[in-house]
């Protein structure tokens, strides 16, 4: 065990990303993982079980979840110590070639012996390394959205000065022209901004496992459609809006969310839809649920990017136009989370004739 550890310490001190620590850290749950290999190579194992660990499904037994826990417990502390994920492989690869080059050395092993054990030895090294990537790749994966999150929640405060800001400049009766021109562009592109650490503290909140909040009360859609229509008409003053309303759209619901949910579906179209033909935004209330959408001309989406289109930070690989600047790639993530949270639900259909996303909300 102590030339093991001693090894294990050498490496990681050549690879250590800062000033050295003591042993103990150096060490950090080394001796607790080799412990969990011994009770492993010393627990019978049949055919089934080593192909159910070969694909991953080994983790039921006493001994399995002694060797993931001790794993899990290295590799969060590894991020703490400011390891990425390469250095991290890297330990467990020397560890490996470590055991292997000394067992090599002793003698008298039987040789069939010397073989199982070896296979069993590499099985668990695999889990110990497999259990480590998750660990560690979640760890970071929650790390970055949180400073997600509060990226997003302090940009809050200096981008609604700005905003007030800019208002206060659009309605200033000593401005005219370019300058008046300028102040309203300054408003426009706040906006734009707002609405995109909106969908970013969204995104963020779901993803650490907040539920979308809603807050009913009654509405109308319709009257909702033609305010939000009206806004993006401002914002894109040089592209074609129709609305189409049918039946009625009373109900109860979550406006400022709905108000969010058409916003996304309008401008996803205008990013990705044809520039010269016009884009419908429909609602239709004839029946007991309110179906709402959006349609609108232009290059049809993928059959393959279909299952991945409400998927977030996706974008249309085959798409040439890419990611436009201003989107995260959260619009329609966020429109789907939306419709849920009103137990709704979203869809979309793609042709060479058109592209409709729809919503069909309950009244309630």
């Amino acid at each position: 065990m102590e030339k093991i550890l001693q090894q294990w310490e050498e490496f990681a001190r050549r690879i250590w990303p800062g000033d050295l620590p003591d042993v103990r850290i150096l060490r950090d749950h080394a001796e607790e993982m080799l412990d969990a290999i011994v009770a492993d190579l010393q627990t019978e194992q049949t055919a089934e079980q080593q192909f159910d660990k070969s694909i991953g499904k080994g983790h039921s037994s006493k001994v399995s979840r002694s060797m993931d826990l001790s794993s899990t417990r290295h590799a969060l502390s590894r991020v703490d110590s400011g390891f990425d994920l390469c250095a991290l492989v890297s330990e467990y690869r020397a560890l490996r070639a470590s055991i292997l080059y000394l067992w090599s050395q002793e003698p008298g092993l039987d040789p069939k012996a010397r073989i199982e054990d070896t296979t069993r030895f590499n099985e668990a090294v695999d889990q110990l390394l497999a259990e480590s990537i998750v660990s560690y790749s979640d760890k970071v994966d929650h790390s970055r959205k949180m400073f997600l999150g509060i990226l997003g929640h302090d940009l809050r405060s200096p981008l609604h000065a700005v905003s007030m800001v800019a208002g206060l400049l659009e309605e200033h009766d000593e401005l005219t022209g370019l300058a008046k021109k300028m102040a309203s562009q300054i408003g426009i592109s706040v906006r734009a901004m707002e609405k995109m650490i909106t969908d970013l503290l969204d995104f963020t909140g779901a993803s650490l496992g907040a539920k979308m909040t809603i807050t009913r009360h009654p509405m109308d859609i319709g009257s909702l459609c033609r305010e939000v229509i009206e806004e993006i008409r401002m914002i894109h003053p040089q592209r074609t809006f129709h609305l189409e309303t049918h039946g009625e759209g009373q109900g109860q619901w979550d406006g400022a969310r709905l108000r969010q949910l058409i916003s996304n579906l309008l401008n996803n179209a205008v990013q990705h839809g044809s520039a010269t033909a016009p884009i419908t935004l429909f609602m239709d209330g004839s029946g007991d649920e309110v179906v709402m959408g959006v349609r609108n001309h232009g290059k049809p989406i993928p059959q393959e990017a279909m299952t991945l289109i409400f998927d977030p930070l996706r974008r249309n690989t085959s798409d040439e136009r890419g990611r436009p600047l201003g989107s995260l790639g959260l619009g329609l993530y966020i429109a789907r989370e939306i419709a849920t949270a009103h137990e709704g639900v979203i869809q979309v259909r793609s042709s060479e004739e058109e592209t409709v996303f729809s919503v069909r909300l309950p009244r309630l």
